[in-house]
């Protein structure tokens, strides 16, 4: 027999665009892992060869989902259908088709369970079907990081705090102080760069009409003072995965639905400092202020920091880090304000954790001895500068060999 099941998904949250694109329908296919029809297109899965153990029909926060008990429906076929929500109050059209084996139960009939409620973590696992697999918390490791990491630490916090964004900052904290040994490495290395300033404005000088000597010579400079330009760069990269993991957290988490924190009025949206008697491509007919903030500490930030960085080899980099923050404005301007107030509290802690770093922790004289000192030592050239270096000394005989033929 087969059943069919339509759904004219409503809109429920305040970001339409982004309710539409949490919607689809997911489904498990007998010992194997929970997968999804395609989320921000029309999409159709025939699955007529599969035996599905349930489907399920969500939108952001909420679903409906047919579980099957004694035995699997006998493939089916899944379709999703996009619309206008701009022109209608349908969110989202699903259409299930799924065969139900009669035949093959001794009773003549086929029990199902049917849930309809909540994106809820522990009420969907408590199925024991992989059901919770529906909440969108990202795939690979950063699914991981957010399930069994990021979920119960917060679920842990929120015992004792009733503020979800008392909560976000207070899980900032305790994230950032257990990040800061890299955080400390990071700005070590800056200080480094700072206190070789001197030469490398020497040097510059020296080799100011011949950009490919002086690369050469800086990486002989950072090489005899065993100073990294990418050690500022490395501790910030392995900090990527906990912040991927939170940019799908804050809008997947049913937690932050409806639960306010200063001028937001919904964590699990968009915040609004005004609206806009137009609408901006990208950008949206309102403006966030959490976004804003974030964009304006970041800039801050990044001002601070550029000050001890040397980018004379790739100029070209210090307006990118400028042009960033303004280019995701757009981007953040209609995501979850969760997300948007951990990244401004963050920058906050960060300034913070920079200023008093540089400013009462480390000691430039110090620093410039343990420089001088590291000079003295004899060095060994690797493999990979010794590789690098001969590629530029190709390159500069070939811009030789040019200037000579003019």
């Amino acid at each position: 027999m087969e059943l069919s099941w339509l759904n004219h998904l409503s809109k429920y949250e305040k970001s339409e665009r982004f309710e539409q694109n949490y919607s689809t329908i997911y489904y498990k296919k007998s010992e194997k892992d929970p997968d999804y029809c395609k989320c921000v297109s029309d999409d159709t899965r025939d699955l007529n060869d599969a035996r599905l153990d349930w489907i399920s029909h969500s939108n952001q926060f909420f679903n409906a989902s047919l579980i099957t008990r004694d035995a699997p429906f006998d493939g089916g076929v899944l379709e999703t259908r996009m619309t206008d929500v701009a022109r209608t109050d349908v969110l989202k059209i699903l259409f299930s088709r799924v065969q139900i084996p009669l035949s093959e139960v001794t009773t003549g009939g086929f029990e199902m369970a049917f849930y309809t409620g909540p994106n809820e973590f522990n009420r969907l696992r408590a199925f024991g079907t992989g059901l919770e697999e529906i909440i969108p918390f990202g795939s690979s490791i950063f699914g991981t990081i957010n399930r069994w990491m990021i979920r119960p630490f917060f679920e842990f916090l929120s015992r004792f705090i009733s503020s979800k964004g008392i909560v976000i900052i207070v899980l900032i904290f305790l994230i950032k102080m257990m990040l800061y040994p890299l955080m400390y490495k990071m700005l070590y290395s800056q200080a480094k760069m700072g206190a070789l300033k001197p030469e490398l404005t020497a040097l510059k000088e020296k080799y100011k009409d011949d950009m490919q000597k002086q690369q050469l010579e800086t990486m002989k400079m950072y090489r005899e003072y065993g100073v990294s330009p990418l050690g500022g760069c490395l501790p910030m990269l392995l900090q990527m995965p906990i912040w991927y993991a939170l940019f799908r957290f804050f809008p997947a988490s049913i937690t932050f639905r409806q639960e306010p924190f200063l001028w937001a009025t919904d964590l699990s949206t968009y915040d609004v400092l005004f609206y806009l008697p137009f609408e901006i491509p990208f950008f949206g007919a309102h403006v966030s202020l959490f976004t804003l903030l974030w964009t304006v500490s970041t800039l801050v930030y990044t001002y601070y920091n550029m000050q001890n960085i040397d980018l004379s080899a790739n100029p070209a980099m210090k307006y990118v880090q400028y042009i960033m923050p303004v280019m995701f404005l757009a981007f953040f301007n209609n995501y979850a304000s969760g997300l948007t107030v951990y990244m401004f509290f963050s920058n906050l802690i960060n300034i913070l954790q920079t200023v008093i770093t540089k400013n009462y922790i480390f000691d430039e004289s110090k620093i410039r001895a343990q420089l001088l000192k590291e000079k003295e030592k004899p060095k060994k050239k690797s493999g990979f500068q010794a590789r690098l270096e001969e590629a530029m000394r190709q390159q500069q005989a070939i811009q030789e060999q040019k200037r000579q033929k003019k």
